[in-house]
């Protein structure tokens, strides 16, 4: 399916304006960068890259694309065929998918003709800005689960489509497994899931309920013991299953001292083994507040979606150097809260004992850091390796090296400044 559309109208209303001018070949330079975190947080991580190659590698003008633009005049016919012919045939680097960004990282870089670069805007940005929220919240609740299992399980919460990304962007940071059988059909994610209240109030008792899951799924199964007195489904849990019950949920009330209750009649009725997991709107703080309870796996669902208050990065995508007479020009807004450095920028982060000690941003290649810039597409070339699941499995483990060197304090979930500095050189 053509992604072409998915895009702002002027877009493509620049583009006839640049043919107009003669300007819309002149070579240029974008790049993608938040002006600052999200308020309080201490760093980001870079999320959807991969979806946005594979989105690039079908968009694409085709028949019923141009006609729904000549039937709506939105631009005219000399645009239409530029349109028809589009192939970008630029180049694209950015910082690998998984890794952290900081206030003006040059998350992408975008090198080709201004037409072929503006008409990317609006799809490249609506996939990092989401993709990037979800991944920096899903980082937050991740570490504060700290090594205990934590699953994603909000698609019901989202759009269909972005539930996917979603369970994607979460897994890259290093969640489990996910609900989403697209995410895990699309990327190779583990699913998981068992049942809702339901499936228990389906049947005339809890205990029938119990048994048909138990008889269909077996004893690795998980059952549901909220629906009514959770002492009591705990109690017929462990007797249907003979003690061998992998797992019980809880979905409702005061999580922390119901895991407590439900663990110690767990021990007493001789179900050491069996595993507590909780769901129920949870969030990176209230996971942190659980660190004590007797919790063995998480399950989140709306906030994580959501981006845990922040739904989206904030990225901007921003034209920083054109050529003029095979010579390049900086060029940057100086509006008021809005402005930003011109020209083509490199980024490397700079460590000390392997712990980030800032992200160095430099008109210059060279520098010391770890390069933090990786090439994407060449001359139009898309480099496969970052898309579909091999790509989401890149990204997991660059994002664990990426996360292995942030400083303690940037862990905390308290509202702070960047755990690092963004230093300009």
């Amino acid at each position: 399916m053509s992604t072409a559309l998915l895009t702002d109208r002027y877009e493509l209303t620049m583009v006839q304006a640049a043919l107009h001018s003669g300007k819309a070949n002149r070579q240029c330079v974008f790049e993608v960068f938040a002006r600052q975190l999200p308020a309080g947080r201490r760093f980001g991580v870079v999320a959807g890259t991969g979806r946005l190659l594979d989105a690039l590698k079908n968009f694409k003008f085709d028949s019923a694309e141009i006609e729904f633009l000549r039937t709506n005049q939105v631009v005219d016919d000399a645009t239409l065929e530029w349109l028809a012919n589009f192939e970008f045939k630029g180049s694209i680097s950015g910082y690998q998918e998984g890794e952290l960004y900081f206030a003006y990282s040059p998350i992408l870089t975008v090198e080709a003709s201004f037409a072929e670069a503006v008409v990317l805007e609006t799809l490249f940005l609506s996939i990092l800005n989401y993709d990037s929220a979800v991944a920096s919240a899903a980082a937050r609740m991740k570490y504060a689960a700290g090594n205990r299992a934590i699953s994603e399980m909000g698609g019901r919460r989202a759009h269909e489509q972005a539930a996917v990304a979603a369970a994607r962007a979460a897994y890259i940071i290093g969640f489990d497994a996910t609900s989403n059988l697209e995410a895990g059909r699309s990327f190779g994610i583990p699913t998981m899931g068992t049942s809702a209240h339901s499936f228990t109030l389906l049947h005339d008792s809890e205990a029938e309920a119990f048994e048909a899951q138990l008889g269909s799924m077996g004893n690795q199964t998980a059952l549901l013991v909220d629906t009514f007195d959770i002492d009591a489904a705990v109690r017929k849990a462990v007797e249907l299953s003979n003690k061998e019950l992998r797992a019980v949920r809880i979905d409702s009330g005061d999580l922390g001292s119901s895991a407590e209750s439900v663990r110690k009649l767990l021990d007493e009725l001789g179900a050491n083994n069996t595993q507590i997991t909780v769901t129920s709107d949870l969030d990176e703080y209230t996971i942190a507040a659980l660190a004590a309870a007797p919790v063995d796996a998480y399950g989140v669902g709306t906030s994580l979606v959501t981006g845990s208050g922040f739904p989206t990065a904030g990225f901007v995508y921003k034209l920083v150097a054109h050529k003029d007479n095979n010579i390049w020009i900086q060029v940057a807004k100086t509006s008021k809260s809005k402005s930003n450095l011109g020209g083509k920028k490199f980024a490397h982060r700079d460590l000390e004992n392997g712990l980030a000690r800032s992200e160095v941003v430099s008109r210059k290649e060279n520098h010391s850091g770890r390069p933090l810039q990786v090439p994407l597409v060449i001359k139009g070339a898309i480099q496969q390796q970052y898309i579909g699941a091999p790509g989401v499995s890149l990204a997991r483990i660059h994002h664990a090296k990426a996360i292995a060197e942030l400083p303690p304090t940037g862990f905390r979930l308290s509202k702070g400044e960047p755990v690092i500095p963004t230093v300009f050189i």
